[in-house]
């Protein structure tokens, strides 16, 4: 079940979900260190960690589910979030480069239609990264944060997950080997604890990030009643109806 959005960005305005959000930020950069010109969809509550991609990208957009609700993002400037439903992306097929999941997975209803959907609206080779909670970790046990919400996995879980649908993980990578605590001495050495924790207990990292690519040799799953829905065009300047194989 989705969090309410007020309940995120209570999170990432606090002292402990500011550093979260640096630690994860600098990770997923260097994930993807170019992405010039590329078109990038945010999916879930992303936009803490899309910053860093509006420097180079060609367009970056942001789309929230409906059960969580939506908060414009950037706060100053044009708005490039929109609500979303889960079993039907308001995107074209094949109009999307680069997807970032993030506080998604673990909370969706509509888990392998939503990545169904993710699939149809990425280019052949496009590739997504999925940020989700471990499950082995101290951030997964206490409520402390939204990593703490949801249906956590271990690195095997969320890699069969992926293939299955149809995604292939290149890339591994964890993050947040802090413990999810408060303490001003613990912000304070924030950094010099996640490098410390990055080498003696990885394992037991806050999160597991899998950079995958699209299988463009897998045929979509057929079947489903064909229908017009309004889809979003990449920029978010404008929109169209486009006929959607579901």
């Amino acid at each position: 079940m989705h969090l309410d959005v007020g309940e995120y960005r209570k999170f990432y305005d606090s002292a402990l979900g500011h550093v979260a959000r640096r630690i994860i930020r600098r990770r997923l950069r260097a994930l993807w260190p170019g992405t010039q010109g590329l078109t990038i969809a945010g999916i879930g509550y992303v936009t803490p960690y899309l910053a860093p991609f509006r420097t180079d990208a060609g367009a970056v957009i942001a789309l929230m589910p409906a059960p969580q609700g939506v908060a414009a993002w950037p706060r100053g400037g044009r708005c490039l979030t929109a609500l979303s439903d889960e079993h039907e992306l308001p995107l074209a097929d094949a109009s999307i480069d680069r997807v970032i999941l993030v506080h998604a997975l673990e909370n969706t209803e509509a888990l392998r239609v939503l990545l169904r959907q993710i699939w149809r609206v990425l280019k052949p080779e496009g590739r997504l990264l999925a940020v989700v909670p471990n499950r082995t970790s101290l951030w997964a046990q206490f409520e402390v944060s939204p990593f703490g919400h949801g249906h956590p996995y271990t690195r095997g879980q969320l890699d069969r997950l992926l293939q299955d649908a149809m995604f292939t993980p290149m890339t591994w990578d964890r993050a947040l080997c802090l413990p999810p605590l408060g303490w001003r001495m613990v912000l304070r050495y924030a950094q010099a604890v996640e490098n410390a924790g990055q080498s003696l207990w990885p394992r037991f990292s806050g999160v597991v990030i899998a950079d995958a690519v699209k299988q463009v040799y897998a045929a979509m799953p057929s079947g489903g009643a064909r229908q017009r829905v309004r889809v979003l065009v990449a920029d978010g300047r404008s929109a169209k109806e486009h006929a959607a194989q579901d």
